[in-house]
């Protein structure tokens, strides 16, 4: 798996690319703030607008030891890091992302809040009952064993722990247009249905708090990202294709041969 997942991500070009567009859109890289990088570091469906909602739905609070399992860059652990003043470990697998991660942290000021780790989301090199929130955004699709992936996280997290999920699911028998965002071609995606993925998170341990399809609001909010003006700030700046992968994701969420489920789930 690992060498799959290294050559879908990794480019070589991350760090350079997002350090030009950054420059591009007229921002000092010394005088940089959390706010500045939000339009290029969420790497998932709806960007930071899906990842504000699901730290409220996780409740989270600055005595949270918080998880971002499957960080990509880092723009959810900045983005809970600097809002509510916790503390936040990034595990990503690809070693570009974790270093991009960790130079960005830097230019914002929160490398004492985030520690970065670069480790398989189903063997986290990490200790048992841990942390109260792992957030789990766009990682399960690359992921084939579910099962471990999820009895992962329950390990990590205290009781009463919640892991907060924001995926993309397949409705039976749909035909995808590739490349999309998490895989160039079929054999990079492990797609399942939702009723499969809760079962897979069910299975593992843990007891579904709240499970909600936004399909039609990622579709719409997708729609309305697509429809605006080119800016040097966005995926674009360091995910290959990034317009194509867009579009495509875009128009299976809005026919419904892919579902958006954002869900909460307690240890």
């Amino acid at each position: 798996m690992n060498g799959t997942i290294q050559d879908q991500y990794s480019t070589g070009l991350s760090r350079n690319n997002i350090e030009r567009a950054l420059v591009a859109a007229g921002k000092d890289l010394d005088r940089l703030a959390p706010a500045d990088l939000g339009l290029l570091e969420d790497f998932h469906t709806m960007g930071r607008y899906a990842t504000s909602q699901l730290a409220d739905l996780a409740q989270i609070s600055s005595a949270s030891e918080v998880l971002d399992a499957g960080s990509g860059v880092g723009g959810t652990a900045r983005y809970v890091a600097d809002r509510y003043g916790c503390r936040v470990t990034a595990v990503d697998l690809t070693d570009e992302y974790c270093e991009t991660n960790r130079w960005l942290n830097g230019l914002v000021g929160l490398d004492d809040r985030i520690s970065v780790r670069q480790a398989d989301v189903t063997e986290l090199p990490l200790a048992d009952s841990t942390f109260d929130v792992a957030i789990s955004q766009h990682v399960q699709m690359n992921v084939a064993d579910k099962a471990r992936l999820y009895s992962e996280t329950r390990r990590v997290l205290k009781e009463g722990g919640r892991l907060a999920m924001w995926d993309i699911t397949i409705e039976n028998g749909g035909e995808l247009g590739y490349p999309l965002p998490w895989a160039d071609h079929p054999a990079r995606s492990h797609l399942v249905t939702p009723a499969e993925l809760r079962s897979a998170v069910e299975s593992a341990g843990f007891a579904v708090e709240a499970w909600n399809d936004l399909t039609d609001q990622a579709a719409a909010l997708m729609q309305a990202m697509l429809a605006q003006p080119a800016n040097p700030l966005g995926l674009h700046a360091f995910v290959t294709d990034f317009r194509r992968k867009a579009e495509n994701l875009t128009q299976a969420l809005a026919d419904g041969r892919l579902r958006a489920v954002q869900a909460v789930c307690v240890r």
